[in-house]
């Protein structure tokens, strides 16, 4: 097959496209900052604005909650506007939305602020990975499509950063500058959208197939015939039987393409939420919502967004040292997801995340053997969960540094297998046909969870104490590891053929389905690149 020739030989991506989609990820930095520098400066705010351990809550949860509509408006409207359009329109979420968060006077303010920059995670979420998807030539594709996720963890660390840095502002002002610092990126992003190309699987839905055309070649390196195989993959996708990539099609095919991937997509929305498509399918389906529940459910966000809380609670008393610690955490999730990135191809994926979850679940059960230890319990304060001073255990900087270096292991430990498996599992696993819907519903499991955890954090710690709350956090990573043991298979070098058939165990698929999962996997081989690819990246 030509698709399969064209595979063999791939064809130079070159530095347009590589910036392209790097400025595509802006968006997905944006997310991460947002993340990061909350942490820090929740601190600050709740002291200004007088917050009680509910506010504090609603405003770190909230945003995830409000990304879940923010994505499901972004996918409608950059079909609608475009993906350029979107990313524009993304740029200025945030920057309203960080600009209300640095004015501020008021929680009521503070929660409108969150609102809106909720609608704007939500648009990253959705746009940045798919035009990324759609504008880079499939040998390079998964690398930078995974560059998503090393931005978020960027994002956080960038927070993280700007936290301490003006931190030493005073404290009327720190937390305005650290929320309101948001906005730079954002015009960055903005800036960005100005020299990168409208997605071509767009333009071909728009009948602009010249244009299309032209950012074809421009992100293969020139290589028009790499150009035209990939034009004929997406005129396919779009809808149209038997394309011709060197003629314009009639306003006839058009209509007939464009009728044929509508009812593509209702069929594919009965297949997984109505269970009338294949059994593997409907189990892959499941197990893929389960696997984002428990990535979210052993409380990542918890430590991503409260480290500074669990600082105090485990001895670190100055706000100077909280925040050097928050740096801490920031460096070691970028690290080890790069990490990540090199060994999931080497060891696998599922020997991978299982040594993850193993090492998160000692993690959590130690920390909360440590808060024991060192007599930490919820007082009746309203603001954030406080030490119990007078233990004077608590005061042993031993105890102190382990519960720390706990926090440091815990988010290392996620960050190399249970962070990244799920988005690896569901790009693998699923056929094209299906994927993207696959993908929408497994963020939206994935953000309820984040949103749920981040709200309820501080209120569990207070009514179970800390050490009570990270028992209960491992008790379900335990369950994670259970549940990946006996139903979730290696994805690593198996064809859609042979996942599928791990699902099934007793046959039963219709010939139609077999040939249109190994259609997929024919024409998309080369998309469902090795996940270790940042190197293989930046070497093409």
């Amino acid at each position: 097959m030509e698709v399969l020739e064209a595979k063999k030989a791939p064809a130079k991506a070159g530095k347009y496209v590589i910036l392209c989609t790097t400025l595509a990820t802006v968006s997905s930095l944006l997310l991460g900052y947002d993340i990061g520098v909350m942490s820090g400066a929740l601190l600050f705010v709740a002291d200004d604005l007088k917050l009680n351990t509910i506010q504090e809550e609603v405003i770190v949860g909230s945003l995830n909650l409000v990304s879940i509509f923010g994505g499901a408006i972004a996918g409608r409207l950059s079909d609608a506007i475009g993906r350029r359009l979107s990313m524009l329109l993304a740029s200025v979420i945030f920057f309203v939305g960080a600009l209300i968060l640095a004015v501020a006077p008021m929680f009521g303010v503070l929660l409108l602020g969150r609102l809106v920059e909720g609608i704007g995670v939500g648009f990253a979420m959705m746009i940045a990975p798919v035009y990324s998807a759609e504008l880079a030539p499939a040998h390079v594709r998964g690398c930078l499509v995974s560059l998503t996720e090393f931005f978020i963890n960027v994002g956080i660390l960038l927070g993280y950063m700007i936290s301490f840095a003006f931190q030493y502002l005073p404290e009327h002002i720190n937390w305005r500058a650290m929320l309101g610092a948001g906005m730079l990126p954002s015009v960055v992003l903005a800036v960005g959208v100005v020299i990168m190309p409208e997605s071509p699987r767009w333009l071909v839905t728009q009948r602009k197939m010249m244009e299309a055309k032209k950012v074809l070649v421009d992100t293969s390196g020139g290589d028009e015939e790499e150009a035209h195989d990939r034009m004929r993959d997406i005129m396919e996708t779009v809808g149209f039987v038997n394309p011709d990539p060197t003629r314009e099609p009639t306003a006839n095919e058009y209509q007939v393409a464009f009728g044929n991937v509508k009812k593509q997509g209702e069929g594919v929305w009965k297949e997984l939420l109505l269970c009338q498509g294949p059994r593997y399918l409907r189990r892959m389906f499941i197990c893929s919502l389960f696997i984002h529940f428990f990535q979210q459910a052993c409380g990542i966000d918890a430590a991503v967004y409260y480290s500074p809380v669990v600082f105090g609670e485990a001895g670190v008393r100055s706000k100077l040292g909280r925040l050097g610690a928050l740096v801490g955490v920031g460096v070691i999730k970028c690290s080890f997801v790069l990490v990540a990135t090199f060994l999931f191809d080497r060891m696998g994926r599922k020997p991978m995340v299982m040594l993850s979850g193993l090492g998160v679940g000692l993690c959590l059960f130690g920390l909360g053997a440590a808060f024991m230890v060192l007599g930490i319990n919820s007082t009746q304060g309203d603001t954030l969960v406080s030490v119990n001073l007078s233990n004077a255990v608590h005061s042993s900087k031993l105890g102190t540094g382990i519960t720390i270096f706990l926090i440091f292991a815990y988010v290392g430990c996620f960050s190399i297998g249970m962070g990244p498996f799920p988005w690896v599992f569901v790009a693998e696993a699923f056929p094209l046909r299906v994927r993207a819907q696959a993908m929408g519903m497994c963020v939206f499991m994935n953000r309820l969870i984040s949103g749920t955890v981040a709200l309820t954090f501080l209120t569990i710690s207070k009514k179970i104490t800390p050490a009570g709350t990270f028992f209960l956090y491992g008790v379900l990573v335990l369950m994670s590891i259970l549940f990946i043991h006996f139903f979730v298979p290696e994805t690593k070098g198996k064809t859609l053929e042979e996942l599928s058939a791990m699902f099934e165990k007793s046959p039963t698929k219709s010939q139609s389905h077999v040939a249109e999962d190994k259609d997929d996997d024919e024409h998309n081989e080369a998309e469902r690149t090795p996940s270790c690819l940042l190197t293989q990246c930046f070497k093409s």
